[in-house]
């Protein structure tokens, strides 16, 4: 199963940022589409109520967003698109708490979860017989699949072995009545024209250097108001935004590698961005690191010590260590489950601890963490969760999908807009009793190399993402793929740019390699697309000296540089908007 972050070209999705509204001492009474939800979800429960085989939950998530994607390449506008919609997820199950119809069926592949989910669109007035109508159609289709697939279970567990996980499908959880009123216009005005003309001209440094041949930069500001009601009473309306520039560009070298390289800036308002002086220095030191790149060496698989900064160390563990600790895909026999049996035992070295704490805000530093909420996709409140104190483990991130010994959830169910939630990463902190600075990291390094027989070692600055596979049918490997990399000499010698690289192994023993950690968080922000679709997350983590890593070359393209020269020219940028060089 791959699991990624990552920046994408042109549009890059933001989903989750900050409440921006307190919870009002009201239960949302005007709230219309809140009123409809509520009075269908009733309905259908008093009609169910009838039938032979009657749900005992049925929950109705609606995400009504409001989106605005600017785009431009080489400083000309490529897209400018505003958008409104409402998209529905229900959740019917049938059986019991014990028992229901999202049992694993085992030896079934699709059994788990449904990559084919259709979003269903609800009408984004507050007409209601137009949404009632969606809204008993997708009932009434989830309780015919709820019914049959329940029947399967039932005769799955009656051919099969005795089950290692004797947890119940779905756990209890104390109803939630919570509402924040709708954002005011006014908080969330935005001047299109305007970032228009910046977005035109953060994409205009790319034309600097002819040997670019990929130049963009992207706006995306989202307003996302979500709504839970569910069977058992819990009541959710919450407001969230979130804001991102991005600029990327790509450079050919010429034995048809490319290598691209990206900065992004996050924050929950687009007021709270970076200066546009800011964004437009860092897009051309990103072309000059692009020329760099394309004249530097190539290298060759490679086993030794490592430095990995913060935002490589954060996807790092987010890819290697996170997903490790879902706790719902420990459910299924086909994961590997590689800790769910070692709460207790010493997992990392004993100087580290790993928080997930989806309440915070703001990194050290201030940054905006676009990991937050407040309660996640099935109402549950999102809680600090220590997964791993001084070294050892002590619980995992878990939806409503009970594991042995862990019977509840703490606020960890999250799903992208019409998925049905499964366990999920939200803020990462990983945190350090002994931090070393950056200069005594890379002591620590050289002495390493030097005891190895190395030349030199390797720091990893920059990554563009990664993935890795948590099966038991396929070798447990992950893949994290840096997009800048330094040579660190042992003689001394200047460090030097290279390309060409992926960090790969295997994550026992890459744990078992971490020696020390810095006094440097830095932030990793991003999106995770796993079995419930993308859902953003962030990683808060210092710079890693590790022993030993182990570095496969990168694929490569096998076309030729361009034939035909790049066109020259500027496109004309509207100054008058006063934009910040």
């Amino acid at each position: 199963m791959n699991r990624f972050l990552s920046i994408r070209k042109k549009i890059v999705f933001s989903f989750v940022c900050t409440a921006l509204a307190v919870s009002c001492p009201v239960s949302g009474a005007q709230d219309k589409l809140l009123t409809l939800l509520t009075e269908e979800i009733n309905r259908e429960m008093a009609e169910f109520n009838k039938q032979s085989s009657v749900p005992y939950f049925i929950s109705y998530r609606v995400d009504e967003l409001y989106t605005v994607n600017i785009s431009s390449d080489f400083g000309n506008l490529s897209q400018s698109t505003e958008r409104k919609r409402r998209i529905l997820t229900v959740s019917v199950r049938v059986g019991g708490y014990e028992l229901d119809n999202s049992h694993i069926m085992r030896d079934d592949n699709n059994s788990y979860f449904r990559f084919d989910e259709k979003m269903i669109e609800l009408p984004t007035d507050d007409e209601p017989e137009a949404i009632k109508q969606v809204l008993w159609n997708e009932t009434n289709k989830k309780y015919m699949e709820a019914v049959e697939k329940l029947a399967k279970v039932k005769a799955n567990i009656a051919v099969k072995v005795e089950e290692e996980d004797k947890s119940s499908d779905f756990s209890k959880e104390e109803a939630v009545q919570y509402y924040e009123a709708p954002v005011k216009a006014g908080e969330i005005a935005l001047d299109k024209t305007a970032w228009e003309e910046k977005i035109r001209s953060y994409s205009l440094p790319f034309l600097d250097n002819k040997d670019v041949c990929d130049g963009w930069a992207g706006f995306n500001f989202e307003v996302l108001r979500k709504y839970f009601v569910s069977s058992e009473g819990t009541r959710i309306v919450q407001n969230r935004t979130a804001a991102r520039v991005s600029t990327g560009g790509k450079i050919k070298a010429a034995d048809g590698m490319e290598m691209p390289l990206y900065n992004s800036y996050f924050a929950f308002h687009p007021g709270d961005l970076p200066k546009d002086s800011i964004i437009m220095n860092d897009t051309k030191k990103t072309v000059q690191l692009l020329v760099e790149l394309k004249n530097a060496p190539v290298v060759n698989p490679y086993s030794g010590p490592a430095l990995l900064s913060g935002e490589s160390s954060g996807v790092f563990f987010h890819e290697i260590f996170g997903h490790r600790v879902e706790g719902q895909r420990m459910k299924d026999e086909k994961d590997a489950q590689t800790f769910k049996k070692k709460v207790g035992e010493l997992v990392l070295p004993a100087d580290i601890s790993v928080i997930f704490e989806p309440a915070l805000t703001k990194a050290p530093d201030g940054r905006d963490l676009n990991g937050y909420y407040l309660y996640d996709d099935q109402g549950v409140k999102g809680l600090k969760t220590l997964v791993v104190e001084n070294g050892v483990l002590k619980g995992f991130l878990m939806s409503r999908c009970p594991i042995n010994n862990f019977p509840n959830s703490n606020g960890h169910g999250r799903a992208a807009a019409g998925r049905q939630p499964v366990a999920r990463q939200s803020n990462m902190i990983i945190q350090t009793a002994d931090p070393k600075s950056f200069e005594e990291l890379k002591n620590m390094l050289i002495e390493e190399c030097r005891k190895q027989g190395k030349e030199y070692g390797y720091y990893f600055d920059k990554v563009t993402g990664g993935f890795t596979m948590t099966g038991r049918f396929i070798p447990n490997a992950f893949n994290v793929t840096p997009n800048l990399v330094y040579r660190i000499y042992v003689d001394g010698r200047p460090d030097e740019i290279v390309r060409g690289v992926d960090l790969v192994g295997t994550p026992l023993a890459m744990f078992a390699q971490i020696a020390a950690a810095g006094n440097d968080p830095d932030i990793f922000t991003g999106y995770c697309g796993a079995e419930s679709g993308a859902v953003p997350v962030s990683s808060v983590s210092p710079t890693l000296f590790v022993k030993t890593i182990e570095m496969q070359k990168k694929s490569k393209s096998q076309e030729r540089l361009p034939i035909l020269p790049r066109p020259e020219g500027k496109p004309s940028v509207n100054t008058s908007l006063n934009l910040i060089f």
